[in-house]
């Protein structure tokens, strides 16, 4: 494979193109301000304006969030798995039917398997812009985003109303819903009881990772962070490797499903037969099944990297509190 085909499977972070319109709270004050990514897979956006960088399916998709500091993104859930990694500054997350069932704090490097199954929302609490990578189970992520009720109720104050099929329409632009379509249908007081509300102790321990405690279990081998035998034992459709300095291998690998590569801190090298690329942080590849690869750290100093495999495993709920 030629360089310049590689280089179509590599969104830089430098050329990502954000939506400011992407989902139903994209008017309500408080989160407003917030930049949607979609970097490979059709992802969960409910705008047309929404950008998809790489539209080949992956088996899962790969997204991320941009938010300015106290820009928060409203409670909501999915039918599949979502995991996030925190790439630039400080964020909260918080969970549960109103946002106050449990929360967690999450610095660069960190990585949360969010259970799924539970209403969860998160804010930049960091003193600078931020971002979070996320990856989606699924190839059409679920089908799609379920909103907290009074994240619906907010928005119609906004103008903006979400339709059955999951588009959005701004009143206040003079839009409205085609004819003989309803809007999207709220949440009963009896469906809302169905979803767990699991406390900040039943969810850290065993959904949470963070960066220096990966960086000191990766010293001699790749950690596998979220998979069957991983650190978090979940089955997703995914598999998350963590690879750090220590136990990055020139030695080529190749995998039977498609694989991602993100880097979180320092500059990768990125080699195969026909050529190589060179990965920062914020970057994200799509390496091609079967292809024969290696990755390094290119330069001196801080180097970690995170690994996404296909599986072949059911993207579905396989969570549930104690």
């Amino acid at each position: 494979m030629t360089p310049q085909d590689m280089e179509t499977r590599i969104v830089r972070y430098g050329d990502l193109r954000p939506c400011r319109t992407a989902f139903i709270d994209a008017h309500t004050p408080g989160s407003d301000q917030k930049e949607n990514f979609t970097i490979i897979g059709g992802g969960v956006s409910e705008s047309a304006d929404q950008h998809v960088h790489i539209t080949t399916p992956h088996g899962f998709n790969i997204g991320a969030a941009g938010q300015p500091p106290m820009c928060r993104n409203s409670l909501h859930l999915h039918r599949t798995a979502e995991v996030f990694f925190v790439l630039k500054g400080r964020w909260r997350f918080f969970w549960g039917r109103w946002g106050d069932a449990g929360e967690a704090v999450l610095e660069e490097g960190d990585i949360f398997n969010i259970p799924t199954g539970i209403f969860r929302g998160f804010e930049n609490i960091g003193n600078d812009y931020g971002m979070i990578m996320a990856i989606l189970g699924g190839d059409d992520a679920g089908g799609g985003v379920i909103w907290a009720p009074q994240v619906i109720e907010d928005a119609k104050d906004h103008g903006l109303v979400l339709s059955e099929k999951g588009r959005l329409y701004d009143t206040k632009k003079g839009e409205a819903l085609p004819d003989g379509e309803s809007p999207m249908p709220q949440l009963t007081d009896e469906e809302l009881k169905q979803f767990p509300e699991p406390t900040s102790m039943q969810v850290v321990g065993g959904h949470i990772r963070r960066y220096w405690d990966m960086m000191a279990i990766s010293d001699k081998e790749p950690a596998i962070v979220i998979g069957e035998n991983g650190i978090i034992r979940d089955k997703p459709g995914f598999q998350v490797n963590f690879v750090s300095r220590k136990s990055a291998s020139e030695r080529p690998q190749s995998h039977d499903r498609v694989s991602v590569l993100m880097p979180v801190k320092g500059h990768w090298r990125v080699d195969w037969d026909g050529g190589s690329a060179t990965l920062a942080p914020g970057d994200t590849m799509s390496v091609p099944k079967e292809l024969q690869h290696s990755f390094v750290p290119s330069m001196t100093g801080e180097a970690s990297i995170y690994q996404v495999i296909g599986t072949d495993d059911p993207a579905g709920a396989t969570w549930k509190p104690n």
